[in-house]
């Protein structure tokens, strides 16, 4: 199985020499790359063609929300995680809306930040505990948003094997769990979540499968 290539974004070179050494002893993981800030993150990416990228919030030129919304959109393929110091709002929740998987403050120990890696590599979603009771007590505050339809237009109904994934994504499987018991190949599995994304108009895994747990009631 091919390595997931990491891209270590931090304006501190003691913080990327010391997350690289920690991250090139693990088995399958590679660091692709490294960069001082946003600009010159965007630049490496388009050179190295990270996986996974470990993002600092606060960084000079270009921070760490600001780049996250960047790969987002040039280089969605490119699973971002914030890794900073700092829990505030503005970061955690400009991160998430930007398109981040995850986030992570830098007291984490060496064996979560590893675990986060390869979870996001795999397409799945990481939060420190922190930060994850932070995003829960700000969605019991906020209104909801008028609910999508819990059913795709009929031009689009979701096929025999989108609909076998969409009940594994709604028990939890992650997508590595889907490909086993569906006996398909991760990559296949990427491709029906991200048919379902556009089908029933979300933007990320985590609210899709929030969507299917508990569709909205018509």
């Amino acid at each position: 199985m091919r390595a997931i290539r990491v891209l270590l974004v931090d304006d501190q070179e003691l913080m990327r020499q010391g997350l690289r050494k920690m991250l090139e002893i693990e088995d399958g993981i590679e660091v692709a790359g490294e960069a001082a800030d946003g600009e010159e993150a965007l630049l490496v990416t388009a050179a190295c063609h990270p996986d996974v990228a470990l993002v600092d919030a606060r960084m000079p030129r270009m921070n760490g929300v600001e780049l996250i919304s960047h790969l987002s959109a040039r280089h969605p393929g490119v699973a971002a995680i914030v890794l900073s110091t700092f829990d505030e709002d503005d970061y955690i929740f400009g991160a998430l809306r930007g398109g981040a998987v995850g986030y992570l403050l830098k007291d984490c120990t060496p064996e979560e930040l590893v675990d986060s890696v390869r979870r996001a590599g795999r397409g799945e979603t990481v939060l420190a505990s922190p930060v994850a009771a932070r995003l829960v007590a700000e969605l019991r505050r906020t209104p909801p948003a008028p609910p999508p339809p819990t059913v795709p237009r009929d031009r689009e109904r979701l096929s025999a094997r989108e609909a076998q994934v969409a009940a594994l994504i709604a028990a939890g499987a992650s997508n590595r769990e889907i490909a086993a018991r569906l006996r398909i190949t991760e990559g296949t599995v990427k491709n029906h979540v991200s048919s379902l994304l556009r089908k029933y108009a979300l933007r990320d895994r985590t609210r899709l499968a929030l969507h299917l747990k508990d569709p909205p009631t018509s």
